[in-house]
């Protein structure tokens, strides 16, 4: 086997983590709005959690199981990239807490004050001591950590007091856990821009709990678990269903093994050396944060402000932004409109309410026999449930595929489940191997003896709250032949059949990848016949080693390749003789970039393809996803303008120099910041062209009728 090549590659991980700082390069950017800089810490913080969760969690498994283990872009093994990680983050621990400290300075000017309890006034110290005894005090569980008292599990991400003491000599440790039914933030009575977390209370107050003891240390600490649970059908008992089963997997979540300790603000020897020992873990797995270790709190202080302070509320935060209506789509009815032409709905810009509509519709149309949809995300209350169970009650037939897997969103979608169960629908919870992430909705109707399908498709999930923040295309049409593919789709999910053939749909694991290589070699033929030759793409996350192989190939065939990728991108763009055709920018702005475009080759005779798919080995090799061309003249130019736009981004875009890192793109011409573009203009752009064209079809149809 030859050797692999990792000059143009880059670590996985590694590339998530200068991702994540690019999100944190938010915080600092002066045109945002300042609270909105808070919460772009706030997901900053959210991200790395969830980081350490699941992926050092799947390589704190893998570097105990698979010693052979290497990963292909780098050939690091699990340990070593587990160490590079925990040696990346201290720096961006220390550039948060630079950021923060930024933060909290210009917060403070324009009269928002989170305090320390030295910043109380005599009054507030009054009133939060009253508060302590009263509201705090009672529901605290304080522990001696000794001989009889063992060390206690830490639950994930909880946070708790830790105290050394002395007495009589002997060196003890206490803690206390900060109760999670408790308020994050406590307001001043005087002013209700004025607060303090309730853990610094807590750390003031713990004297009191341990008052027979000569407190020496205390400080704050958050243990992070590995949340990466593998799933298996041979641990399922025979006489227990799926949704049980995910139940009680759900429980060990807060019981696996320590990846992570955050200490806040400060750290002592004996401490470090202690918890080490009691968790297993080594010193380099161990942070040191002057930010608060829960920063989910940002998120409560932004309404809180909003509902006691509107105006200054509007002066810290972004302006608002209502979604669209497309102007092509009329009230009333939705089907016979559909029926004249397809719809592409362009989140967040434009609204999900057109969707919305259709369902509902269809939930009460005599015509409908059957619903049939795939689920992966929604929100906590979600109208998409709503009219299924709506349409169940009027007698269609409503076929679910719900997949309980969806990380973080697995007791939802349990709920969901059983709901749409009792009412009677079809529940299918896909397969063992692979999660099911397709994004596909097919309503079949029987009007004049005739079947018709309207097939929905899209690039995000099915959830009215995220397509309010989260960029996605949805796609509605009524042509048969996708609708036929759709049916042939549902019917393979429910006989367990991953390997079929569809006549337009590339469905993975085995329909997907193959045909990006071919089309990816079609352009490199097209590059060594002197022809045009192009590929742009959009995705999330960009680490599957065979595509990479294969751009790398097309870029030294002389195919010009532009690529947006948001966050993870393990190719390494612009090195001579391997990827010097190739540019790769990313773009983080106020919405979160979700959709998946795939396109290739030039003019009007190029191929666009949509998906619910990155080009992950997780989505092209271990999901069922979903990809669909657009063949519309009109809906491609649509895409390709949007595509235009982003690439011309020199606001919030970032291109990936050949180092791997981010570097701000120059700003000769005019300044572009594509979503803001979009919330300006959309698509209205081309709708005006698109009108004009309908209106001059419209008019030769009617003349050749007569």
């Amino acid at each position: 086997m030859s050797k692999r090549d990792y000059s143009f590659t880059q670590n996985r991980e590694l590339s998530w983590l200068k991702f994540n700082d690019r999100v944190l390069e938010e915080a600092e950017d002066d045109s945002v709005p300042l609270l909105e800089r808070l919460k772009f810490i706030s997901i900053f913080t959210s991200n790395l959690d969830e980081f350490y969760m699941v992926r050092c969690g799947s390589l704190y498994d893998l570097s105990l199981i698979y010693n052979d283990y290497v990963d292909n872009k780098t050939g690091l093994n699990a340990q070593d990239q587990l160490d590079a990680i925990f040696e990346q983050t201290i720096f961006l621990y220390k550039r948060r807490d630079g950021v923060f400290n930024s933060l909290n300075y210009q917060l403070k000017k324009e009269g928002i004050h989170d305090l320390d309890f030295d910043d109380l006034t005599e009054n507030e110290t009054k009133f939060i001591n009253k508060y302590f005894f009263n509201c705090i005090l009672p529901l605290l569980s304080p522990q001696i950590i000794d001989t009889h008292h063992p060390f206690p599990h830490l639950l994930n991400k909880s946070l708790n007091v830790m105290l050394i003491m002395k007495n009589k000599g002997e060196t003890l440790y206490g803690l206390i856990p900060v109760p999670s039914s408790l308020p994050k933030i406590i307001y001043s009575p005087q002013d209700e821009m004025r607060f303090i977390l309730l853990e610094k209370i807590l750390l003031e107050y713990a004297d009191e709990l341990f008052s027979n003891y000569k407190v020496e240390f205390k400080t704050i600490a958050s243990v992070t678990r590995n949340a990466d649970i593998g799933l298996s059908d041979s641990q399922i008992d025979e006489d227990e269903d799926f949704r049980g089963f995910m139940k009680k997997i759900l429980k060990k979540r807060t019981r696996l093994a320590p990846i992570r300790l955050e200490l806040y603000k400060y750290s002592d020897l004996r401490l470090l050396n202690f918890l080490c020992d009691q968790l297993n873990i080594r010193k380099n797995q161990v942070q040191l944060s002057k930010t608060p270790l829960d920063m989910t709190y940002v998120f409560e202080l932004y309404d809180h402000i909003e509902a006691v302070n509107e105006l200054l509320f509007h002066k810290l935060s972004f302006n608002p932004f209502y979604p669209k209506i497309p102007k092509y789509i009329k009230e009333g009815a939705i089907i016979p409109q559909l029926k004249k032409r397809d719809f592409l709905l362009f989140y967040p810009f434009e609204s999900i309410e057109p969707f919305l509509r259709l369902l509902k519709e269809a939930a009460n149309d005599e015509n409908v026999i059957s619903i049939k949809i795939t689920i992966y995300r929604l929100a906590r209350s979600s109208s998409i449930i709503k009219y299924l169970l709506e349409a169940r009650e009027n007698g269609k037939d409503v076929t679910v595929l719900i997949e309980l897997r969806a990380r973080f969103d697995e007791e939802n979608n349990i709920h969901y489940a059983s709901l749409l169960e009792e009412a009677g629908c079809t529940i299918l919870y896909g397969f063992e191997e692979y999660k099911v992430h397709s994004k596909v909705c097919l309503i079949t109707r029987k009007e004049r003896n005739k079947i018709q399908y309207i097939t929905q498709m899209g690039t995000g999930n099915y959830n009215e709250k995220t397509s309010k923040l989260y960029t996605d295309l949805s796609f509605i049409t009524t042509k048969q032949i996708i609708g036929e593919d759709a049916m042939l789709f549902f019917k393979n999910m429910a006989i367990s059949n991953l390997n079929d053939d569809y006549e337009h749909l590339l469905v993975s694991p085995f329909g997907f990848k193959p045909k990006l290589i071919e089309k990816i070699n079609l352009e490199i033929e097209k590059a060594k016949n002197d022809r045009p030759a192009s590929i742009i793409m959009k995705m999330n996350s960009f680490s599957d080693r065979d595509l990479i192989d294969m751009l790398k190939k097309a870029s030294t065939a002389g195919v010009k390749i532009k690529l947006i990728v948001r966050g993870i991108c393990c190719l390494i763009p612009g090195l001579p003789g391997k990827t010097e055709n190739i540019e790769i920018i990313s773009i983080v702005g106020r919405f979160l970039e979700h959709s998946r475009i795939y396109c290739f080759g030039t003019g009007e005779d190029n191929s666009i393809y949509l998906s619910s798919a990155d080009l992950m080995l997780r989505n092209t090799e271990r999901r069922v996803e979903v990809t669909f061309p657009i063949e519309n003249l009109i809906l491609k130019k649509k895409i390709m303008h949007m595509l235009n736009i982003q690439l011309k981004d020199n606001v919030k875009a970032r291109k990936i120099n050949d180092k791997g890192d981010y570097e701000k793109i120059s700003r000769d011409d005019e300044l572009i910041d594509s979503q803001n573009y979009f919330m300006h203009y959309g698509f209205s752009i081309i709708e005006e062209k698109t009108d004009v064209k309908e209106s001059f079809y419209s008019k030769l149809k009617h003349l050749f009728k007569k």
